[in-house]
């Protein structure tokens, strides 16, 4: 009994760990475009958004972006909400009406 155990205890951490090494998805933006947009949405001294984080922000959902202005998701993420909803106009895109 305690052979299976630990055996099911060694499968629930690889499980665990896997699923750590998710990446991160959010409005269509990979991990990579939300790592190239961070500098852009941290306080205390964000800057101009790159070209890079530009392009992610082409190719991302921004009513869905909009979705998150309010929630306490992105702060736990270190992005400032704000800076986040002032990006796109700042890459040229622009914001869905709705938001």
């Amino acid at each position: 009994m305690a052979m299976a155990t630990g055996k099911l205890v060694v499968v629930l951490m690889m499980v665990i760990m896997l699923e750590g090494t998710r990446a991160i998805s959010l409005c269509d933006m990979n991990d990579d475009g939300i790592e190239a947009c961070r500098p852009s949405v941290t306080q205390p001294n964000p800057v101009d958004p790159t070209p890079l984080c530009c392009d992610a922000l082409k190719g991302a959902n921004l009513s869905c972006l909009c979705s998150y202005k309010n929630s306490m998701w992105l702060p736990s993420l270190g992005i400032d909400p704000a800076l986040a909803m002032a990006l796109p106009p700042k890459c040229n895109l622009h914001m869905p009406p709705d938001c």
